[in-house]
């Protein structure tokens, strides 16, 4: 082994190497200072005293000298190793952070580091665990939200080509039905983008540590939503009662008023029976609880959780001619996580309550 390896395996880190020398440096003077001013002292106060000839003075010196001498060297050479131990132990994690952000730069993640001390270093590799651990999960959502719009677009885009090309070479003839099918598909593609946009949006504020939250009259925010429903509840003949608290909150009007309609949009959409669509909104301890319930196709317990999970839809409602994106709910509980609050629901047979609090402060 050449010495130059030699010296790197001993000294792998370039700051180690560095900052030991420099320690032994400053070690070494202060040692050698001290040494040589007590020296000087002990001499000049033995010489004063009379006691000794020249002959025994001279011996005296020699004799105190090579005692500062043996014990100069040995607190030397015994401190400088004792320093660079403990300073290769707590320069570890920042080795490990070299290492790491190696890895992170070729697109590698790495193992979270140990974090053996306290302070700045042990601060900064925790931070950088987060940071890790941050990176992969956006990844992995980003890989699982590629994955699972292209499964979405897939089948819609297959129908549509195979339509038009039927069409084209006039295999079919149109008719008012099938373009009025193939305009619905078309509809239902741009809504998917506008929502996976929405999804975008909301996902990059709740990264950061602030909105345009303003102070809204949720009462009259809920019954604004409910009458823009008015019509479409009077086409279909669905009866809707609200009944709302007042309570000012510090909101994101858009949001939350995407919510409520997003939810009034899932119970008039998969309403099913004769009963009301009740909407209520009420204060309950230290949050504000809005609901939204009616009759509707039943849902699984064991599915209650996942209905607010990206591009999810119930067994019933997987048919891509009558049922969602499976984006709305999950557009609903971005919004309300970002406002530090809860979203679920509750079912009792066939009548489903979908609904979300919002913190008073």
């Amino acid at each position: 082994m050449s010495a130059r390896k030699w010296m790197q395996s001993l000294f792998p880190n370039g700051f180690l190497w560095r900052l030991s020398l420099l320690n032994i440096v400053v070690v070494a003077s202060a040692i050698v200072l001290s040494g040589l001013a007590i020296y000087n002292t002990a001499c000049f106060l033995v010489d004063a005293m009379g006691t000794l000839n020249r002959p025994q003075q001279r011996q005296f010196n020699a004799v105190l000298f090579n005692y500062l001498l043996i014990f100069s060297v040995i607190t030397i050479v015994g401190g400088s190793l004792l320093h660079f131990y403990l300073t290769k132990k707590l320069i570890k994690p920042v080795r490990s952070l070299i290492v790491s952000a190696k890895q992170l730069k070729k697109g590698e993640y790495p193992e979270f580091i140990e974090v053996t001390t306290r302070g700045e270093i042990g601060e900064l590799a925790s931070h950088f665990n987060g940071l890790v651990k941050q990176l992969k999960a956006n990844d992995e959502y980003r890989q699982k939200l590629i994955s699972d719009l292209s499964h979405e677009l897939r089948t819609p885009l297959t129908n549509l080509n195979g339509y038009l090309q039927l069409l084209e070479h006039g295999d079919i003839e149109g008719s008012r039905e099938l373009y009025t099918s193939l305009h619905n598909e078309s509809k239902r593609l741009t809504l998917m983008m506008e929502q996976v946009e929405q999804l975008k949006e909301w996902d990059y504020l709740a990264s950061r540590d602030y909105a345009q939250y303003t102070e809204a009259e949720m009462s009259d925010l809920i019954r604004q939503c409910t009458d823009m429903f008015s019509w479409r509840r009077a086409q279909e003949d669905i009866p809707i009662t609200v009944q709302a608290e007042a309570r000012r909150l510090s909101i994101h009007v858009e949001g939350i008023q995407q919510v409520i309609s997003n939810l009034l949009e899932n119970a008039i959409y998969y309403y099913t029976g004769s009963e009301m669509i009740d909407v209520q909104g009420e204060v309950q301890a230290s949050v504000y609880f809005v609901s939204v319930g009616g009759q509707s196709e039943l849902i699984p317990e064991e599915e209650a959780d996942n209905i607010f999970e990206r591009f999810y839809r119930l067994d019933h409602s997987r048919n891509k001619t009558t049922g969602g994106s499976g984006l709305g709910l999950a557009i609903a509980k971005e919004i309300i996580d970002n406002h530090g609050g809860r979203i679920g629901v509750m079912s009792e047979g066939c009548y489903n309550t979908f609904w979300f609090e919002l913190p008073l402060e």
